[in-house]
């Protein structure tokens, strides 16, 4: 048996499968975000501990025995956050999250250096790791200086299951201290923020061993013999190796509280200025690019807890075909927006309302902005190289029918659905805990999931998106200056 451990911005995710990858079963623990100020997001650490103690609980509870038989653990994470620990191991204050946009003026200050997108080969986005520790550095200098350990999420769940420091090459790309093409850590960046390789973890790939689960932990979970705990992936890589998404020119959509367009590549194809990522996957010698908006779901749960409504409620009321939209533009940018724009500062907002704008008119103009924000990440893909002819649609806001037929029509390419099962990153994570215990070869164990059906582009609605995109392409420049 492998376990797969997703721990995720609302909870952690445990996933059991057996040698033939079929799902044995699957438990949560919950997470909640503090969010004390404007643009700030951060978790404790132990509550990811609590979170993934009442996942595994959940799974000792029905699967006692597959659970006895974990020979692999694999790791997935939300990726950025910024756990800081003293030389003790003890955690020093909350972790900022990937979603924090707090640090966005040291984040510009080290994007200016030109060094950073040459050895990274992005942006220094706002939510990325090493302008968070330029923010403590100048906000909380008595803790930067008692900095022994800088660990992603995963990576500090990695420390609590194995005692080891230990991080991997897909989550470590989204640092701004990782030389990307080369697949290691930059002495260079890291001064630049302060800091030196002693406080990074060690690196593997995502595919290797990377420690062995506690006695303590694994006698605490019924587990009999020797674990071996695999390098994993951050939450998007991980995702990739659950939906398969390894060969060059692959690509999904995912709809969770983000939204990513992502794409596996071949060869590493950094392009900065276009605002997409270009990251290690966790395979060995392979790369991917991936664009992301900040509010998917997250944007129709907002709606929701204005309208008093369930997300599931106001889908529904669209049915699952596709009309021409409205007139009414949404902007999902509520906590700003990284592809293409990099602006931590701009905010949603709707445009064209009109007496006749009803709650209906409304969720139809939200899930066309979400869907028109994934439509700038195809472009902004595109011009870095990446020739994307269809993807793969995983995540929450995946079942709704209605947003898959406006997103297959916004971006003018078919979504495939995959069969029955969850693909995702507890998945991907398990497969990884697979290969790392077994040695099997990664391509044969991460295979794309049967197609269940396709969703093609409303040919006839193909023109008023059209024009309804190029509103809303428009309305990023009129609004900018409103916000900075």
């Amino acid at each position: 048996m492998y376990l797969g451990l997703d721990l995720g911005t609302s909870g952690v995710k445990a996933m059991l499968i057996d040698g033939d990858q079929k799902i044995i079963g699957s438990a949560n623990g919950s997470l909640d975000v503090s969010r004390p100020h404007s643009g700030w997001s951060q978790q404790e650490p132990s509550d990811w501990i609590r979170a993934t103690e009442e996942a595994v609980a959940g799974l000792k509870a029905n699967h006692p025995k597959e659970l006895g038989a974990v020979r692999g653990v694999g790791l997935s994470g939300q990726m950025h956050g910024a756990t800081l620990l003293d030389a003790g191991d003890r955690v020093l204050r909350p972790c900022i999250l990937w979603n924090d946009t707090r640090s966005y003026l040291e984040a510009a200050a080290l994007d200016a250096d030109p060094k950073f997108r040459k050895l990274t080969g992005n942006i220094v986005f706002p939510g990325f790791t090493a302008p968070k520790l330029a923010w403590v550095a100048k906000h909380e200098p008595g803790i930067f200086a008692k900095v022994a350990k800088v660990l992603l999420p995963k990576d500090y769940l990695r420390l609590w299951l194995t005692g080891e420091h230990i991080s991997e090459m897909s989550d470590s790309a989204g640092t701004s201290w990782l030389d990307t093409g080369k697949r290691k850590w930059s002495s260079e960046l890291l001064a630049a923020t302060g800091l030196d390789e002693k406080q990074m973890p060690a690196l593997v790939e995502g595919t290797a061993q990377a420690g062995k689960l506690r006695g303590e932990l694994a006698a605490k979970w019924g587990i009999a013999g020797d674990a071996v705990v695999a390098g994993g992936a951050g939450d998007n890589a991980a995702s990739a190796c659950g939906m398969g998404t390894v060969s060059d020119g692959a690509a999904f959509v995912s709809l969770g509280t983000s939204g990513v367009l992502f794409a596996a590549n071949a060869a590493y194809l950094p392009k900065p200025d276009s605002a997409v990522h270009a990251f290690c996957h966790a395979l060995p010698d392979t790369w991917h690019q991936m664009g992301v908006i900040l509010s998917a779901t997250d944007a129709l749960n907002w709606h929701a807890s204005v309208t008093g409504k369930s997300a599931a409620d106001l889908t529904n009321e669209l049915g699952e075909t596709p009309k021409a939209p409205s007139g009414v533009t949404f902007l999902p940018y509520l906590s700003g927006e990284r592809t293409p724009h990099n602006d931590a500062v701009i905010r949603g907002a709707f445009i064209g309302l009109e007496h006749e704008s009803s709650r209906v008119v409304l969720t139809q103009a939200v899930l066309e902005g979400v869907s028109f924000a994934i439509r700038d990440n195809l472009e902004a893909l595109r011009s870095a190289g990446t020739d994307i002819s269809r993807v793969t649609a995983i995540g929450g806001g995946s079942r709704s029918r209605y947003w898959l037929a406006a997103i297959a029509t916004a971006l003018d390419i078919p979504v495939d659905l995959p069969a029955d099962g969850d693909f995702g990153a507890a998945f991907g994570a398990a497969r990884l805990g697979l290969i790392a215990a077994t040695g099997a070869e990664p391509v044969s164990v991460c295979t794309p999931p049967k197609t269940a059906n396709t969703i093609e582009p409303v040919a006839a609605l193909s023109g008023a998106y059209e024009d309804a995109y190029r509103r809303y392409r428009a309305l990023y420049p009129a609004i900018r200056s409103l916000a900075h």
